[in-house]
């Protein structure tokens, strides 16, 4: 499977160019989650503008990406998911988990805000 990977200074946004989000290729997505996750990245975007349908190994794999993040205190945002999935998660009660968005800009403006959020609440400490 192949995914397209840009590297922003605060994020990754991770887009797989598969059609499917299932058991053949959520792995190879989970993978890849960790693989920046363990390398220092806490904030994750998985665009899905190539993916048009998922089952519930690819919402497994969305969980694991949003754990890996908070644990590391960033953000896994799902970007540019179309109806069908959007009412996968919706049926799965995990809509209040995981966090969606139209596009990647709206992904990058929640990252900056976040971080923001984080540094101020720290200068506060601070001080």
């Amino acid at each position: 499977m192949r995914f397209t990977i840009d590297k922003h200074e605060k994020y990754v946004t991770i887009q797989p160019h598969a059609e499917v989000l299932d058991g053949e290729t959520a792995p190879k997505i989970k993978a890849e989650f960790l693989l920046w996750n363990t390398g220092g990245q806490r904030n994750i975007v998985l665009d899905l503008t190539n993916v048009r349908e998922a089952d519930s190994s690819g919402l497994r794999t969305g969980l694991l990406a949003h754990r890996l993040c908070k644990a590391a205190g960033g953000v896994f945002i799902l970007a540019c998911a179309n109806e069908q999935i959007k009412a996968l998660i919706s049926m799965c009660k995990l809509d209040g988990v995981l966090t969606l968005v139209a596009n990647t800009a709206e992904a990058e403006d929640l990252i900056f805000s976040k971080e923001l959020e984080k540094d101020l609440r720290g200068a506060v400490e601070e001080g």
